[in-house]
């Protein structure tokens, strides 16, 4: 294969960062005169990859789907996996392989929300990222863990917002969701449900349903059980008032369902949370 450009850096995380921060195990890029694979499985890394020009495809999952100029994929790589580019245009890929810290959680989070290949908004910050990743550790510059680890937590930040930012929600629609959200904001301590909402709004409930979650990451349920928990924290931290008396203040119709609720989001007790912040 004739190799038009490419520079690939292999690192080993020092202790530090293994235990407490994203680190990468190789990064790179690679400019090709002629199509070229990779396959792999069982590899413990994550992989981000930007397709800087030409165009391939991805086989995830036993599905292959093609991939082209300003598109991302994000995998994990221990799942077998194809990523080939084109013959006729072959492609120009940045890409950083990473592990450490919460890389799992974040991997899980976005395939929840998203699919593996994405188009970000902003692919120039994606491809200004991973090129400044490259430089720190070309260079080995000092600190170049901890650098290295806040611009991976800029990358997972732009395929995490990819759905917000990515215009795949029309504008009425999302007037209408951001109507729902600041409504849910100004009325949690009261009677609300699925079936008001759509009904007040004028929109089905299962749209309702899919579309906020696709918006906001959580659902309308997750929203209103936290704006009341995040309220019942304010009320517990700086009011004398009972937890009974909270409960109802939050929307709550009693105190065991909002106890439940608190202790499941915080891991604490209302009483414990109370006097944690208040001794």
């Amino acid at each position: 294969m004739e190799l038009n450009d490419e520079k690939r850096i292999i690192c080993t995380p020092g202790p530090a960062a293994k235990n407490a921060f994203f680190y990468i195990q190789e990064t790179g890029f690679i400019r090709t005169a002629e199509a070229f694979t990779t396959q792999r499985r069982n590899l413990d890394s994550f992989l981000i990859v930007a397709v800087v020009s030409g165009h391939g495809e991805l086989t995830f999952n036993n599905v292959t789907t093609s991939v082209s100029k300003g598109e991302c994929f994000f995998i994990d790589c221990r799942t077998p996996h194809v990523y080939k580019s084109s013959s006729k245009d072959p492609w120009e890929l940045l890409w950083i392989h990473f592990n450490g810290a919460t890389s799992q959680q974040y991997y899980d989070y976005f395939i929840s929300q998203s699919k593996n290949i994405f188009r970000p908004q902003s692919f120039d910050k994606v491809v200004s990222s991973i090129t400044e990743i490259i430089t720190v550790n070309e260079k080995k510059q000092r600190d170049a863990e901890i650098i290295t680890s806040k611009l991976i937590v800029e990358l997972l930040t732009l395929a995490l917002t990819v759905n917000a930012d990515s215009g795949q929600v029309d504008s009425a629609l999302r007037t209408k969701l951001a109507a729902v959200h600041s409504y849910i904001n100004e009325h949690f301590s009261e009677e609300l449900s699925l079936e008001m909402l759509s009904s007040k709004f004028y929109i089905s409930k299962f749209y309702l349903t899919r579309e906020y979650k696709k918006i906001y990451g959580m659902t309308i349920f997750q929203h209103i059980i936290t704006t009341r928990i995040n309220y019942g924290k304010k009320l517990l931290r700086f009011s004398d008032n009972s937890i009974d008396e909270i409960a109802h203040l939050c929307g709550f119709n009693d105190q065991s369902y909002f106890a439940r609720q608190f202790k499941k989001s915080e891991n604490l007790t209302c009483f414990s949370y109370r006097k944690m912040w208040r001794d």
